[in-house]
């Protein structure tokens, strides 16, 4: 499950709910899948960070972006910043979000706070949803 919600954290095609449910049917342990997922969700955000903060120089560079669409990011993450990464858990916006987030040099800690209260919060009503549709 953690590398799965790793991976789908990230530019990865992959979708951790489906794998969620799947665990959660087969009777896995509700804490670990929370735990597990979170963190690996989690973690694949911070590699989009990582991913901004450090590949934007190198994107500019190749031509791949131009600075002021890197600029334009960078304001609209001024504006609404902390906010929006609380919309990271959303799929094809939330990848996105936590790369300009490191683009922007959002503080880490700060991110990744807003991040896991973002990704366990998911998964905690996900679990809390599925769990009673599948076992009542």
């Amino acid at each position: 499950m953690f590398l799965w919600a790793m991976g789908a954290s990230t530019i990865l095609p992959l979708s951790s709910e489906a794998t969620l449910i799947y665990y959660l049917k087969a009777g896995s342990n509700l804490i670990l899948l929370l735990i597990s997922a979170g963190v690996g969700n989690t973690i694949g955000s911070v590699i989009n960070y990582l991913l901004g903060s450090k590949g934007i120089d190198y994107l500019i560079s190749k031509n791949h972006l131009s600075k002021e669409k890197a600029q334009k990011a960078h304001k609209l993450f001024e504006k609404y910043g902390s906010f929006t990464l609380l919309f990271s858990w959303l799929p094809i916006i939330g990848d996105p979000i936590t790369m300009v987030a490191g683009v922007a040099k959002y503080p880490f800690w700060k991110f990744v706070a807003l991040v896991a209260l973002a990704k366990f919060g998911r998964y905690a009503i996900l679990i809390w949803l599925s769990k009673d549709l599948l076992f009542s």
